[in-house]
């Protein structure tokens, strides 16, 4: 973004002021995504190597977390003396997308520093899940790191289900398509088509929406959460025939429209963290607050960069002045404890910053900005490098680091001409 002088500045406190030797539970997916992803991403943008040995000291405190009977990680881990857990309102299992949603990032890590144990760690995950991977491709919420995985609960796009889906397809985005990360790509087919199963419409005006369902009983509800699949079924529409792509892509447009909606159809214009379906009414707002969250501009973004239509545009710029209007205060941005009557929260959540205002100012700059085709972003909108993959990964359950590393390249900083087009 040119913003040289203060990149510095937060560099010098990367350097001098950021420990992760604390006494402190963390969540191994937030520290993953925000973190080690965050900086990766510093890493790969700037090619400074202190975003590098910090993305390694803390990516080797979460490590132990994997140290399960199925390698299906536990959610919590603290930072200085280890002591993996779960949540005990889990009952003790994980998380889907808590536990299945750090490929990305740990794939990048072992490429860039050439040592395997990180892709190894992340990919056994995938490789456990593969093994009792289901028909419909869709995954209850709970799965269990100590023996048998699938663990009877809420499958859902939403929350705590949702990164797991987008993962599958962005680490074949990530290996550059190539016959390494084929397995990834297919069971995000898989899992496109169960979610064809859920899609449903609203009466009268036929909205669509990704219903939920706990075992076989179907729940009219989507989470604003779940917005982030239109962008993700625009992305992954390229790997179709021209049929079945044309068939997702038109998918991700009406729900895209649907999320527009979830935001157009309250009085501040901002969307409630979940909406419900009742018969003959399109929408009505579940939970109430907006926490800033980025998922629908995410989508907008992604529609715009792969169809060119500037509605998208338009709509983002229609979301951004109700977060102006609604959300701006002197120091920042606040949520909002109810959309419908505007009251004001206190906290701006670091994904505002991350994924929120990124997105929308993506949506507005040249697609030589951070091209799509050089770049995948994390969960957490995190740009980070792709890196076209040779190895065996998913077959062997690890990956041949060394030769990733020969053919892992460190970018161009932006002055060197990141943002051209060569």
């Amino acid at each position: 973004m040119g913003l040289d002088e203060q990149f510095q500045r937060a560099r010098e406190w990367v350097a001098n002021s950021l420990d992760f030797n604390k006494n402190y539970d963390a969540s191994v997916f937030e520290t993953t995504i925000r973190v080690v992803g965050g900086l990766l991403s510093a890493y790969d943008l700037s090619g400074d190597e202190l975003f590098l040995e910090k993305a390694h000291d803390i990516a080797d405190r979460l490590l132990p977390a994997w140290n399960t009977p199925t390698g299906i990680p536990y959610n919590i881990i603290n930072l200085s003396h280890g002591n993996p857990h779960n949540h005990g309102w889990t009952g003790g299992h994980s998380i889907l997308a808590d536990s299945a949603s750090e490929q990305l990032e740990f794939i990048a890590l072992s490429q860039r520093t050439g040592d395997p144990k990180y892709q190894q760690k992340a990919e056994n995950v995938i490789l456990e899940i593969s093994r009792i991977f289901p028909d419909d491709g869709l995954l209850p919420i709970h799965i269990n790191p100590e023996g048998e995985v699938v663990v009877y609960s809420t499958i859902t796009f939403g929350a705590m289900g949702d990164s797991f889906y987008e993962y599958l397809l962005k680490v074949w985005i990530q290996g550059n398509r190539t016959a390494a990360v084929d397995s990834y790509r297919k069971m995000w087919e898989t899992s496109m088509k169960g979610l064809l199963s859920l899609v449903r419409r609203t009466s009268p005006s036929s909205f669509a929406y990704i219903s939920e369902k706990v075992g076989d009983s179907f729940i009219d509800k989507m989470d604003e959460l779940a917005c982030f699949a239109p962008g993700m079924l625009a992305l992954g529409s390229s790997g179709y025939g021209p049929d079945e792509s044309q068939k997702f892509l038109s998918l991700a447009e009406e729900l895209a429209w649907t999320c527009y909606n979830f935001y157009q159809s309250t009085p501040t214009k901002l969307a409630g963290e979940n909406y419900v379906f009742n018969n003959g009414q399109d929408m009505t707002v579940g939970t109430s607050w907006n926490i800033l969250r980025p998922e629908t501009v995410e989508s907008l973004f992604y529609l715009w960069r792969l169809t060119g239509n500037k509605t998208y545009q338009e709509w983002g710029w229609n979301i951004f002045q109700a977060f102006e209007k609604n959300s701006r205060i002197e120091s920042g941005y606040v949520g909002l404890k109810d959309v419908n009557t505007g009251v004001q929260d206190n906290m701006m959540q670091s994904f505002f910053l991350a994924e929120t205002l990124k997105y929308l100012y993506l949506l507005y700059s040249p697609p030589s900005v951070i091209p799509l085709d050089k770049w995948v972003f994390n969960t957490e909108a995190h740009p980070i490098k792709i890196v076209s993959r040779n190895d065996r990964a998913m077959s062997s359950g690890a990956g041949n680091s060394v030769e990733q590393q020969k053919s892992y390249k460190r970018p161009l900083t932006r002055r060197e001409g990141r943002f051209s087009n060569k």
